[in-house]
């Protein structure tokens, strides 16, 4: 499978899904349903309001989540989409122990992540490449990763929004 992304598009789609804050809101509404914005703080204590208005923007620019009257911030199509996505690249690395048998929810997918994102530019192999500094991972763990990089491309094909530096403005 090949893709039509840029470099500067993959760069600033992983730095965008990679991002703690985001995984953490995306992940916390998809478990637990719409969040009211006056409870965000206390049901994301470990994030700072800083990260949470920057990851409620973010995700709001990019169409994963919107206000829903009387019901908070819930996640759109898109979002749903992104949080099963989120969900596969975190039971990959927790299959093949992956950055370390144990780790946080946000760090295996990031890792994951990190190893998908020099194969997603155009004209670069269908196979990810490892981390300059990261162990070699076994043929079967190598496969998993490569079908778990197709559900990336699915994703961002249906999601362009994502690989746009500034959502909503004409390039």
């Amino acid at each position: 499978m090949s893709t039509s992304i840029t470099p500067a598009e993959s760069r600033h789609a992983v730095e965008l899904l990679a991002s703690r804050s985001l995984i953490r809101l995306v992940t916390e509404i998809d478990d637990n349903g719409a969040i009211p914005s006056r409870r965000l703080a206390g049901t994301l204590p470990d994030l700072s309001t800083h990260q949470l208005r920057s990851a409620t923007d973010t995700a709001r620019a990019h169409g994963l989540v919107r206000g829903a009257p009387g019901a908070g911030l819930e996640l759109t199509d898109p979002g749903m989409e992104l949080a099963d996505l989120y969900d596969a690249l975190a039971r990959w690395a927790r299959r093949h122990s992956l950055p370390a048998a144990v780790c946080e929810f946000s760090n295996r997918i990031q890792h994951v992540l990190g190893l998908l994102a020099p194969s997603l530019t155009t004209g670069n192999a269908d196979r990810p490449a490892p981390l300059p500094d990261a162990r070699p991972i076994s043929a079967e763990a190598e496969a998993d990763l490569a079908r778990v990089r197709t559900l990336l491309i699915q994703w961002l094909a249906g999601n362009s929004q994502v690989t746009r530096a500034e959502p909503g403005r004409a390039a």
